[in-house]
C-alpha cells in the first residue's frame, strides 16, 4: 500500500481527535433516554448498510473468512468496546468516561509485549504505564479526595474492560484478514458489531421496555450525530489509519479525545471540573505521550 499524501492522514486524524471527543458528549445525551446497546446498535448498523451499499459494487464479493474477521473485530471494538462505554455512562459523566478510555494505548503497551512478544518494556514505556495507571487509581479511588466524588466502581470497571477491549481489537484488525478496501471493511465491521449490539440488547431485555420510553428530540439528534459523524466519518477514518500509520501515531487520539469530552461536558452539561479530575486527566495524558512517543524502532531491509 502507497503511502498516503500527509493532508488526508491529518484530515482523518482531525476527525478521530474532535468528533470522537464529541462522541462522549453525545452518547451521554442519548443514552438518558435510549437504552445503551439498543442505541448503539441501531448506530452502527444502520451506518455500516448505508456505507456497505456505497462501497459493496466497487469493491467485490467479500469472502467467508472477511466475514469472520469482521465478526471478531466487530466484536472487541465494537461490542465489547463502544458498548462497555454507552453502558458505563449511565453511571460516569462523558469527561471521566473519556479520561478512563484514554487509557487505552496503556493497554496496546501491554497487550502487544504479553500477547504478540513485543520488546520488553523500556524505562520510558514502564513510566508511562505507572503514571496512567496512577491517573485511572486517582479517578476511582474511594473518598472526596482533591474536591471530587468517586467514580461509580462498576462503571469505571467496565470502562477498563472496554478500553482492553478495544485494544485488542484495535491490534488484531493489523493482521486479520480482511478485504483490501479500507471502507469496505469498515462497514462489515459496523454491520458485524451493530449485530451484536443488538443481540445483546435482545438478551439484557432492552427490547421490551424500548417502546414505553419517551425519546426527546435531542436524544434523536444524539444518535443522528452519533451515526453520521462518530460512525460513517470518525470510524471510518479511525480504520482507515489503522491501515495507513503506525499504531503509535494512531494512538495519539488518546490524549485529545479526553481534553475534547471533558471540556464539551462542563461546558453544555455542566459536569465538574475538579482538581482531582485535573490531575488525573495530567497524569493520564502524560503516560500516553510517553507511550506513542517513543522513538519508533528501525525499519526492517526487504
Amino acid at each position: 500500500m502507497l503511502k498516503p499524501p500527509r493532508w488526508q492522514i491529518a484530515a482523518a486524524l482531525a476527525a478521530v481527535y474532535i468528533i470522537w471527543g464529541s462522541t462522549y458528549l453525545a452518547i451521554r445525551v442519548a443514552v438518558e433516554n435510549l437504552p445503551p446497546f439498543l442505541m448503539a446498535g441501531a448506530r452502527f448498523l444502520v451506518a455500516g448498510l448505508l456505507l456497505y451499499a456505497l462501497v459493496r459494487g466497487q469493491s467485490g464479493k467479500p469472502a467467508r473468512a472477511h466475514w469472520r474477521s469482521a465478526f471478531i473485530v466487530g466484536g472487541a471494538l465494537l461490542l465489547g468496546g463502544n458498548g462497555g462505554v454507552c453502558w458505563a455512562e449511565q453511571r460516569v459523566p462523558s469527561g471521566l468516561t473519556a479520561l478512563i478510555i484514554g487509557t487505552t494505548p496503556l493497554w496496546f503497551t501491554l497487550i502487544d509485549w504479553l500477547g504478540h512478544g513485543a520488546a520488553r518494556p523500556t524505562v520510558r514505556t514502564v513510566a508511562g504505564l505507572l503514571c496512567g495507571f496512577a491517573g485511572v487509581g486517582l479517578l476511582v479511588s474511594p473518598g472526596r479526595f482533591a474536591g471530587g466524588e468517586h467514580v461509580d466502581s462498576i462503571g469505571a470497571a467496565v470502562l477498563i474492560v472496554a478500553a482492553i477491549s478495544w485494544a485488542a481489537g484495535s491490534l488484531y484488525s493489523r493482521r486479520a484478514v480482511l478485504p483490501e478496501s479500507p471502507w469496505l471493511a469498515t462497514a462489515m465491521e459496523m454491520i458485524a458489531g451493530g449485530a451484536l449490539l443488538l443481540l445483546a440488547s435482545a438478551l439484557t431485555g432492552e427490547w421490551r421496555v424500548a417502546g414505553s420510553v419517551h425519546v426527546p428530540l435531542r436524544a434523536w439528534l444524539a444518535l443522528l450525530y452519533l451515526m453520521v459523524f462518530g460512525s460513517l466519518v470518525a470510524f471510518s477514518a479511525y480504520i482507515w489509519l489503522l491501515r495507513a500509520v503506525s499504531t503509535a501515531v494512531v494512538s495519539t487520539y488518546a490524549y485529545v479525545n479526553p481534553v475534547v469530552a471533558v471540556l464539551l461536558g462542563w461546558w453544555l452539561l455542566r459536569e465538574p471540573i475538579t482538581p482531582r479530575v485535573l490531575l488525573a486527566a495530567s497524569a493520564i495524558i502524560v503516560a500516553v505521550m510517553l507511550l506513542v512517543s517513543r522513538p519508533a524502532p528501525p525499519a526492517e531491509i526487504a
